[in-house]
């Protein structure tokens, strides 16, 4: 049996990086409570819109992206050999530098000439890492449909761009259009969230966790996802005029997608006496969340397809934040986490499963605040203290992101 030393030593130079990650997650959750407090209070030497750019696109490049990086490459050297990190170190850095290129710019200067300059950067590495990482899957000896998973989010990266770059020039030309604006956004989102992130953490557990299961079924399972995800980002446009053939195929993406997991899900179950053995209470837990907040976006998903409740959810801001915070927490980073704890590359203390309780405790407080605070907006309802709370919420999931960077110091020394 490999000892945790031995892991360790193989990962090294991974490791650095992860401690990075945490890092990354560790400013996203700061600048989450300063644009919480600056909703509760006066701040007024901070742009709320400029600093909420910044957050959202760090939180993108330098948490999610560079964590899925860092996995991605962990499986090629397990596949290969560790010679494989000295070729993909430089993209890495690429990733970081652009990261937090974009956190300063936007934060500073909202869209402008360096703000849309580090994007651009950021866009240039995603192009560069998807075409070496698709090469090297092509050269593995094995071949598994946990590649075609990696390889369609590697394509969504690639794709969502086309929203990035489509807000740019009418950010630069001063040329906005209300529908044109939103559906930009939305599509860059999409194909981040429900392509790029999603697949390729589908891709990471397809592979570890279903070795046994029959290559039909996820073969099945893959095609339900992938051939329902580009017609699913109009459930993100249902306030344009779109004609009737249109919405027909967008209600069947949605329950393609639904009847996509539930079949994982199935097979998951199956696998579970299998599983278990091979991973902590702590990863259990928080890929177990993870699989329930993929759950309840799948059906909100579908209950989207509904005209008048799409209308509903999107004219609320409150739900809008409470959806994507459900996909970026709830399922994105707590699967990650899991991930990183299951593969060795966060190592585990008690410091750790502490950071890890608070920050679930935190995500949980946070979706329902938002989910009170969207009901309660439909019927101009308003919440006594749901800014302060939503502050003090905002400070937990702070709290446990920095007692898990404090873990992996004291696992170091």
């Amino acid at each position: 049996m490999v000892s945790l030393q031995e892991i360790y030593i193989m990962y090294a130079p991974l490791q650095r990086f992860t401690k990075i990650a945490l890092l990354n997650l560790l400013i996203v959750s700061f600048i989450g409570v300063i644009l919480r407090y600056k909703i509760a209070f006066s701040l007024p030497f901070i742009d709320q819109k400029h600093l909420l750019h910044g957050h959202s696109h760090f939180a993108f490049a330098g948490w999610v992206t560079h964590a899925l990086m860092v996995l991605l490459v962990a499986y090629l050297v397990e596949q290969k050999d560790q010679s494989i990190y000295k070729r993909y170190r430089w993209v890495i850095i690429a990733n970081l530098i652009a990261a937090y290129g974009m956190l300063v710019s936007f934060s500073l200067q909202g869209y402008g000439l360096f703000s849309i300059f580090f994007s651009n950067i950021s866009i240039a590495v995603s192009y560069v890492f998807a075409f070496m990482f698709w090469k090297d899957l092509n050269t593995l000896s094995i071949k598994t449909v946990g590649h075609w998973w990696i390889k369609a989010a590697l394509l969504f990266n690639v794709l969502s761009s086309l929203g990035a770059f489509s807000l740019a020039f009418m950010m630069v030309t001063k040329n906005l259009h209300q529908n044109w604006y939103l559906a930009s956004v939305y599509f860059f989102l999409h194909f981040q969230y429900n392509g790029w992130f999603l697949f390729a953490c589908l891709g990471l557990a397809t592979d570890k966790f279903f070795s046994s299961v029959s290559t039909v079924i996820l073969k099945r399972i893959f095609w339900l996802f992938a051939l329902a995800c580009v017609p699913a980002y109009i459930l993100s446009a249902l306030w344009l005029p779109i004609p009737l053939w249109v919405y027909i195929v967008v209600v069947f993406a949605a329950f393609s997608q639904l009847a996509g997991w539930v079949l994982f899900i199935q097979q998951l179950r199956k696998q579970l006496p299998d599983i278990r053995p091979t991973i902590n209470k702590t990863v259990q837990w928080l890929l177990f969340l993870s699989s329930i907040a993929l759950s309840i976006k799948l059906f909100l998903q579908l209950a989207s397809t509904i005209p008048s409740l799409s209308t509903l959810a999107f004219g609320f801001r409150p739900i809008v934040i409470g959806y994507l915070h459900l996909i970026l927490l709830g399922v994105i980073t707590l699967f990650l986490l899991g991930f990183l704890l299951a593969e060795k590359h966060i190592l585990q203390n008690l410091t750790t499963t502490r950071g890890i309780k608070v920050f679930i405790a935190g995500i949980i407080i946070n979706e329902i605040l938002l989910m009170v605070q969207g009901i309660a907006a439909m019927t101009y309802t308003p919440v006594p203290l749901i800014n302060e709370l939503l502050l003090l919420t905002a400070c937990i999931l702070f709290a446990g992101i920095i007692f898990l960077n404090i873990s992996q110091q004291k696992t170091a020394k």
